[in-house]
């Protein structure tokens, strides 16, 4: 009799352990959130008249936005740091993932600062061109980065050849640069080759 009662102690204990540390795991995305609000505030909504789609719709994988260049710095405000699968449409105005279960996503043309692939984001890490990578900024003034794992890999050099702005900002081209997760070898860049 006390060896079962043993075992049930050690088993509730187990699990109030267990619910103690899926409650701070809450906790800490919350408060991320709550920190992040001033800095991302609002995300642009689509306009009533998007106009002619240039590309897709490509369906893929949204796996969240971060704050650029932090690779891992998932944006916890609202749903937009969560993944989803996506619709991916490309328009003269600007580019609209079309999540399932989850707010769209607006980037007007005017906000993107690159357009990019790379091998990890938002804790997501993937083969070398893994993922399509949008980094834009948000009305509030914060760069972000949002990606795709799209379900076909082929249709990236259309998104970037389309969106790419024609030349990425000083900041932008450094943070790529210097970022450990891209897929730009320094000494390539140099002119040396491999």
């Amino acid at each position: 009799m006390n060896e079962v009662f043993y075992n049930i102690i050690i088993v509730i204990g187990v699990l109030a352990l267990w619910l103690l540390l899926i409650s701070l795991v809450i906790k800490g995305w919350r408060n991320r959130g709550r920190r992040q609000l001033d800095l991302v505030g609002d995300f642009p909504v689509a306009p009533e008249e998007l106009g002619e789609v240039l590309i897709g719709p490509d369906s893929g994988l949204y796996v969240g936005s971060t704050l650029a260049p932090s690779w891992q710095d998932r944006i916890a405000v609202g749903d937009y740091g969560d993944r989803a699968t996506t619709d991916l449409v490309g328009f003269a105005s600007g580019i609209l993932f079309v999540r399932k279960g989850a707010s769209e996503i607006w980037i007007p043309r005017e906000s993107l600062t690159a357009v990019r692939t790379e091998r990890g984001l938002a804790g997501k890490v993937m083969t070398a061109d893994g993922l399509l990578v949008f980094r834009w900024i948000l009305p509030s003034g914060t760069e972000i980065d949002s990606g795709i794992r799209a379900d076909d890999k082929a249709v990236y050099a259309e998104w970037i050849a389309e969106y790419a702005p024609a030349q990425p900002s000083a900041d932008a081209t450094a943070d790529a640069a210097d970022a450990p997760h891209s897929d730009i070898d320094a000494s390539s860049t140099q002119g040396t080759d491999k």
